[in-house]
């Protein structure tokens, strides 16, 4: 059964740019996930506000419970207050649950599955390939925020066509969080093996 949380009002925000995850679970990766693809084409500050209707609806984001979601459990999450009513963006979601459990089957962990990979371009590849309504921007933006390795963002992103301020922002922030191990100047300059680093939760 999803856990009781509060009701989805401002006091109970999630602030609309995330911090990067310490030592990610599988849930969090789950979670980072819909957040990438629900926030996609709207407004981040949208998806944040109603976040713990996400969280409700997606079981706290247990990646066995998502991947087992049927027709009647598609039918509740569109019928959730808060959840935007995109069908696409859940069943992607419960494709991306059972994306994760075959990699957590395959290499025994997210971590195995990208030190398995020579560098960022394949591994970003390998997860396009995966994992639904993951593009380009999604694949830094879940990387980044579960503390792996990826390119500098300022140059990177000059590949992604837009401005993308929130991206922006959200790296700005980890760069000024305590104990952040981002230079100043720069994301990270370093290939896609390993893991970077990382920053408590906020």
């Amino acid at each position: 059964m999803p856990r009781a949380t509060p009701p989805n009002d401002d006091s109970f925000d999630t602030p609309a740019i995330p911090s990067v995850i310490q030592a990610p679970s599988m849930a969090d990766y789950l979670g980072v996930m819909v957040r990438a693809v629900f926030q996609a084409g709207v407004s981040w500050a949208q998806i944040a506000k109603h976040w713990n209707a996400y969280r409700d609806a997606f079981a706290d984001f247990d990646v066995a419970t998502v991947a087992a979601y049927d027709e009647a459990a598609i039918e509740r999450v569109l019928a959730t207050p808060g959840v935007l009513r995109m069908r696409r963006k859940v069943v992607a979601t419960i494709a991306n649950a059972r994306a994760l459990l075959e990699i957590e089957r395959e290499y025994g962990s997210f971590d195995r599955y990208v030190a398995s990979f020579a560098g960022y371009t394949e591994l970003a590849t390998d997860m396009k390939r995966r994992f639904s309504f993951i593009g380009d921007m999604s694949v830094w933006y879940v990387l980044f925020r579960t503390g792996h390795a990826v390119p500098a963002f300022e140059s990177w992103v000059q590949t992604i066509p837009g401005e993308h301020p929130r991206m922006r922002e959200m790296v700005e922030r980890a760069k000024e969080a305590p104990g952040s191990p981002l230079p100043p100047d720069a994301a990270a300059e370093r290939g896609a093996r390993g893991r970077a680093p990382k920053v408590p939760r906020s």
